[in-house]
């Protein structure tokens, strides 16, 4: 039964808080923040505006609407390339992941209790170890298919898990900007995804949901799965829900999107559970979290997915207290996980097509404090792995220990944004100035990862495109804007969340200049109040985005 004079509408939530550009040195609201923390992710995770979210058996399913990406890496250079992002949850302490051997004494005298000893490193050269637990990374080094990025962070560094995880998701480190840098490449090369989604997601998350990096204004990019084996059952019943007999109002409607979003949920985990049938792991992997997550990569990349851009996370950087223990338990992860993940990609050629970095959203202290651990900080290491690099070494100079920022952190010397710009233009070969666009207008140097990709002319891409348009409210009724640059045959249709048509807004010539359309008149039907989508199409292009109508 469904109630007519309540209406509901979805919104897209998303919780922030204001902070400075640092945080108080004794973290005085860090157990606030991680409820925050947490309870955007709970939000974000519902994915209500162009998304779904269900759970199966105790697993997290999300599926959104993917985008070109997928069509513009495969028709640049290089076109079997894939770059796994490994995020480092809480803030690595990047002093006890890359040692400074070259000021160890400094180094041993502020950390008493959680230093490693200098006679247990692992030299990488003079200058720099590793510790015991990332032993496993030997190998990778002295094969030429490890590098290290000295000190990586970004002006006024902050230090709250909350805002700089979406610093360095978005690319801004200045305003709250509500997109990520992967969302908006997605968005700006295919302003009609709402509409014309392609079969395969643009890429793929595992280990945790929501990250902000996938975000365009209307749709997350991800699509975030914990076990494609776990899908496999019901991915061979195509959908779960029945999407037509659901009742003709406002709670119908509502209905009607969640089952949807559930049935493409499975129709994209059957895409990735077939890869994943495909092809068979030649290691044994670690059967921690971060082994578990590279496992099932790694299958759906032997597996011919044919997605270019995977997130794993591993959790549990945040080591106010009894570091050295858990810090040491998840490096032993990475660096277990990175040698089986190109150990097992060999055996099947394909270990030169991939390439992994880890990244974190802040180092930390220099000092450790009172409980075994330390606070947070500021610049860290991020490491990139990779035969194709075809040479192991430092990029970069590393932070003077004993000149530290206003506050008692570590300089940052490489911006992170450097890093990102390096994987688009130089490993993905995407075209520099699409990736100077995604980065919010700014154009990034690239820094010496050992691998190289031709500059392509911008013809080889759709270059973004600049004619806009968006829904305004005023009072009961909803508008449909943009302006036209010239004369044009214009068509705006409405379709519901299913991308069933509802009716037509236009159809007809409009004159170069501002356009302005009632949606509810146009469509002289009843529409219930919630979400929907339009599409505008004229001289052979489409553009689609959601709308509210109330």
């Amino acid at each position: 039964m469904c109630t007519h004079d309540k209406n509901h509408a979805f919104a897209k939530a998303k919780k922030r808080t204001a902070t400075g550009p640092t945080a108080s040195l004794k973290d005085a609201h860090h157990d606030d923040e991680h409820s925050i923390w947490n309870r955007r992710s709970f939000m974000q995770a519902l994915g209500l505006v162009g998304g779904g979210s269900i759970m199966l058996g105790g697993t997290n399913l999300t599926a959104s609407a993917p985008s070109r990406l997928t069509t513009a890496l495969a028709t640049a250079e290089n076109e079997d390339r894939v770059l796994v992002l490994v995020r480092l949850k809480g803030g690595n302490d990047g002093l006890n992941t890359i040692v400074p051997v070259y000021d160890y004494d400094f180094y041993a005298n502020n950390r008493p209790s959680i230093r490693h000893t200098e006679n247990s490193l692992y030299n990488l050269n003079a200058d720099f170890g590793i510790p015991q637990s990332m032993a496993d990374l030997q190998s990778l080094w002295g094969d030429g298919a490890m590098r290290v990025v000295h000190g990586v962070g970004y002006p006024d560094q902050n230090l709250s898990h909350f805002r700089s995880s979406d610093i360095w998701a978005s690319g801004d480190a200045v305003n709250y900007e509500e997109t990520g840098v992967l969302g908006r490449y997605f968005e700006n090369l295919y302003p009609d995804f709402l509409i014309n989604p392609p079969e395969i997601p643009a890429a793929i998350q595992i280990g945790s949901q929501g990250n902000l990096i996938f975000d365009g204004v209307d749709n997350s990019y991800a699509f975030s799965v914990a076990n494609p084996a776990q899908l496999s059952s019901i991915a061979e019943n195509g959908v779960l829900h029945d999407v037509l007999d659901v009742p003709g109002c406002t709670f119908g409607e509502q209905l009607e999107f969640m089952r949807g979003m559930t049935n493409t949920t499975f129709t994209y985990a059957s895409t990735i559970n077939e890869a994943y049938e495909n092809a068979t792991n030649a290691v044994e992997y670690d059967t921690q979290s971060l082994g578990r997550q590279l496992a099932i990569i790694s299958r759906m990349i032997k597996g011919g997915l044919g997605t270019k851009v995977y997130l794993v996370t591993l959790g549990g950087f945040d080591t106010h207290a009894n570091q050295q223990e858990t810090h040491d338990n998840r490096m032993e992860q990475v660096a277990r996980g990175m040698k089986d993940f190109f150990t097992d990609l060999e055996a099947s050629g394909m270990h030169t097509n991939v390439m992994a970095m880890t990244f974190s959203e802040f180092g930390r202290r220099i000092e450790e404090n009172g409980s075994n651990g330390t606070d947070h900080g500021a610049a860290s290491p991020v490491m990139v792995f990779g035969p194709a690099m075809q040479g192991n070494g430092f990029v970069g100079t590393h932070p003077d220990l004993q000149d530290p920022d206003q506050v008692g952190n570590l300089k940052y010397g490489t911006d992170f944004r450097q890093v990102y710009a390096t994987m688009l233009k130089q490993w993905l070969c995407i075209d520099g100035g699409l990736v100077d666009e995604v980065l919010l207008g700014q154009s990034f140097e690239s820094v010496d990862l050992g691998f190289d990709c031709e500059s392509l002319s911008s013809g080889s891409f759709d270059i973004a495109d600049t004619f806009q348009h968006w829904s305004s409210v005023q009072g009961n009724d909803t508008f449909i804007e943009f302006t036209m640059s010239s004369t044009a045959k214009v068509t705006v249709t409405l379709y519901n969340l299913l991308g069933q048509e509802v009716g037509t807004v236009v159809n007809d010539f409009m004159y170069e200049g501002p356009q302005k359309f009632n949606v509810k008149e146009r469509i002289n039907k009843r529409l219930f109040t919630g979400q929907y989508i339009y599409q505008i199409q004229f001289s052979g292009k489409k553009y689609s985005k959601s709308i509210l109508v109330k």
